[in-house]
C-alpha cells in the first residue's frame, strides 16, 4: 500500500503521518517513509534519533552528480534522465524499528517547474519507491503534489489530505484535489485535524461533503508539547494514537480489497 499525505501547512499533517507510519510498524509491516516536505521534519516525528542530522538528497550534491552526470543548479545542461536509484532506499535510510525513512529535500519551483538534475533524481526515486519497492509506503508530501509525475500517482493507493477547521485548509484540500486530477491520481480521502467538538466535524463535513472522511483527531496539547520537546506523537498518551491505528487497520483491508 503506497500513501501520499498532504495538507496546508501547520495543519498537523506531519503529525499524522509520523503517527501513521508507526501505527503500521506496530502492525507488523514494513514501512518506507518518505519525507518530501522541505518545512517539515517527519523524521523527529516518528523518533528517528540524530534527526536533526539527516542530509536532505536533494543537498547531496556529489550523489547527484555521480547519478545524473550534472551537478545540481545547472539547469539546461545535459543529464541522465533515468538514474539509478534502486540502491537509494536501503542506502539512505534512517532506521526505527521495521521503518524505515529517506528525506528528500526541496524540489526547485519557478514557472512550469524545474527541470534539473535534483528534481529529476527525486521523482526518479519517488516513482521508484512508488512502483518497485515492497514495503508500506508513507510520504509526507507538500500542501502541493510536486514529487509524483503521472505514472508515479497512478500507482498511489491512496492521498490522504489533512484538514482542520478552517476556510484556508478547506481551499487547500480543494487546490490539492484540483492539482491530483490533472495526474489522473482520484483516489483521496481526508482527515479531519483539531477537532475541538462536534461544530468542528460538522463545519468540515458541510464544507467538505464530496470527500471521503477517513476519521477525526482531536485538539490535543499533548502533542504541541511533543513537537517543543522532540518527541514522537507515537511516545506519549495522546487521544490521537488509537484513532490512527483504527485509521491504519482500515486503510490495510481496504488495500486488500
Amino acid at each position: 500500500m503506497k500513501l501520499a499525505v498532504s495538507g496546508k501547512g501547520g495543519v498537523g499533517k506531519t503529525t499524522f503521518a509520523a503517527l501513521l507510519a508507526r501505527s503500521l510498524d506496530t502492525l507488523g509491516k514494513k514501512v518506507l517513509a518518505i519525507d518530501a516536505d522541505p518545512d517539515a521534519n517527519l523524521a523527529s516525528a516518528l523518533g528517528i534519533p540524530g534527526a536533526d542530522k539527516i542530509t536532505p538528497i536533494s543537498e547531496m550534491k556529489e550523489l547527484i552528480y555521480e547519478r545524473t552526470e550534472a551537478r545540481p543548479g545547472s539547469i539546461g545542461s545535459f543529464f541522465k534522465l533515468n538514474p539509478r536509484v534502486d540502491d537509494l532506499p536501503d542506502k539512505l535510510s534512517a532506521k526505527l524499528g521495521n521503518i524505515k525513512l529517506m528525506r528528500l529535500g526541496g524540489v526547485p519551483k519557478g514557472g512550469g517547474g524545474c527541470i534539473c538534475p535534483e528534481s529529476t533524481l527525486l521523482k526518479v526515486l519517488v516513482g521508484h519507491v512508488v512502483l518497485a519497492r515492497d514495503e508500506m509506503v508513507v510520504m509526507d508530501m507538500e500542501a502541493g503534489i510536486e514529487h509524483l509525475g503521472r505514472g508515479t500517482a497512478m500507482a498511489v493507493d491512496r492521498l490522504v489530505v489533512v484538514v482542520e477547521p478552517g476556510r484556508r485548509s478547506i481551499e487547500t484540500a480543494r487546490h490539492v484535489r484540483e492539482l491530483a486530477a490533472q495526474i489522473k491520481l482520484t483516489r483521496i480521502s481526508v482527515v479531519g485535524n483539531k477537532i475541538r467538538g462536534q461544530g468542528d466535524k460538522e463545519f468540515l463535513k458541510e464544507n467538505l461533503a464530496d470527500f471521503d472522511f477517513l476519521g477525526f483527531l482531536p485538539y490535543d496539547g499533548r502533542l504541541v508539547e511533543a513537537d517543543l520537546a522532540g518527541r514522537s506523537p507515537y511516545d506519549m498518551d495522546a487521544a490521537a494514537k488509537p484513532l490512527v491505528m483504527d485509521i491504519a487497520k482500515r486503510l490495510l483491508e481496504s488495500a486488500k480489497k
